[in-house]
């Protein structure tokens, strides 16, 4: 088939590479966010996928808006069979999705019709979900409501953060998104529509999403820090300055610490929780870099009975 390629974040270049790999179709365009400032100097930097796509030589599309009138006539001359979908950032309009003869057909990282929306790793990780995975189904208007193509599944390692399951899922699912386009070419896969029951909703996760609340349970805690790892990143307050927490663990044992509360040795820092402590391995104070959370200890003096929180 004559595909054009919908994708922004390195999360979405291997399965980009993974079609182009495939040679059995044509990545004939590239669809991306437009350049974006990044950096201390703001300047103005392509997408990983137009990165990639520019490498390969194809040629590369960046919309304000997919509704624009001069993207949907280059997408009509174009003429593509299917429009395969990772990650592109914005809402298809009715318009670009009429034009592929074979749909929009996205992969998603988790299994439909559980975890719908912008940020399906984070919110599985957060609620204590022990098995994910990816899953290619037929874009319509709903959000994320289409018929499922197929699916890989991928176990929520206990130490997992949203960055290192969303690397295995990228790679995993850049083979599902090729075994698909293969099946819809050759006709013998066909979207099955998702059940009515077992949606869940996962919406973009906000700064304030990442507040730790040092009084819920130390499980809650680990899966925040966690599922917020690298993005947006689990924070708390200490003498008013904001400090995230990068990387913490629970101690089942540790139970004398009320929540909030700091203990720091020479080569640890523990702070309560409404149920046992957890350790803190890796930490950012306001304005730094990341740093070891036994560093930081030191380096600020903490002092008896000190807390973290409001």
């Amino acid at each position: 088939m004559k595909l054009v390629f919908a994708g922004t974040p390195e999360v979405a270049v291997p399965a980009l590479d993974a079609l182009l790999a495939s040679g059995r179709h044509e990545v004939a365009a590239v669809v991306t966010r437009p350049d974006a400032p990044a950096g201390r100097g703001r300047r103005l930097v392509a997408s990983p996928v137009a990165e990639r796509a520019e490498e390969a030589g194809i040629e590369v599309l960046k919309p304000a808006r997919p509704r624009d009138p001069g993207f949907l006539a280059r997408l009509e001359e174009i003429a593509p069979d299917c429009c395969p979908v990772v990650a592109y950032g914005a809402l298809l309009p009715r318009a670009a999705l009429d034009i592929p003869a074979r749909g929009w057909v996205n992969l998603h990282f988790s299994l439909l019709p559980a975890w719908r929306g912008a940020a399906p790793v984070q919110h599985a990780i957060m609620a204590g979900d022990e098995i994910t995975g990816a899953a290619t189904f037929l874009i319509e208007e709903g959000l994320d409501s289409g018929p499922v193509y197929g699916t890989v599944t991928e176990e929520i390692r206990p130490t997992d953060t949203s960055g290192d399951l969303l690397t295995r899922l990228a790679f995993a699912g850049a083979g599902l998104l090729a075994a698909t386009m293969d099946g819809i070419e050759d006709g013998t896969l066909k979207a099955v529509p998702q059940p009515a029951d077992g949606i869940s909703l996962a919406p973009k996760v906000t700064v304030e999403d990442a507040h730790l609340d040092w009084n819920a349970p130390a499980l809650r805690v680990d899966r925040v820090v966690r599922g917020c790892t690298p993005a947006p990143g689990a924070w708390t307050t200490f003498r008013g300055e904001r400090l995230k927490i990068v990387q913490a663990a629970p101690v089942p044992d540790l139970t004398d610490l009320a929540p909030g509360q700091l203990s720091a040795g020479k080569n640890n820092v523990y702070v309560g929780t409404g149920s046992y402590a957890v350790e803190l391995l890796w930490v950012q104070p306001q304005g730094k870099k990341p740093m070891r959370a036994a560093d930081w200890a030191r380096g600020v003096r903490i002092a008896a009975g000190e807390t973290v929180g409001a």
